[in-house]
């Protein structure tokens, strides 16, 4: 892309976007929120708690996931032990493709 056309795209998104702004400036629940210093999440908050409570973000809820439990495999004929707490483990993939993964999931202790 020539120099001139890159100038005439980002020139058009910034008109674009000064447009946008504009009817930001204008729109009267942006004026309220600044006026309030709120925005919904807290107005909602205040006027109903169990509501705003249940409105959440994706990063609390997996601070609130319970961890996964160590699982512990034997190999019967060689007596190896592997510990993982999910199923991407290097050697217990290697022991899943050899005999399948019923097997192996038989000699969870």
């Amino acid at each position: 892309m020539s120099k001139l056309a890159e100038f005439k795209a980002l020139e058009a998104q910034l008109a674009a976007q000064l447009q946008q702004l504009d009817a930001m400036k204008n729109d009267s629940g942006l004026k309220q929120e600044i006026e309030y210093g709120m925005n919904l999440r807290q107005v909602i908050t205040i006027l109903d708690p169990s509501k705003g409570a249940s409105v959440s973000t994706s990063s609390s809820t997996a601070a609130q996931r319970k961890p996964r439990e160590v699982k512990r495999y034997k190999h019967p004929h060689s007596g190896e032990i592997v510990e993982t707490k999910g199923g991407n483990h290097k050697i217990l993939k290697q022991w899943k493709q050899e005999h399948g993964s019923d097997v192996v999931e038989s000699w969870l202790q």
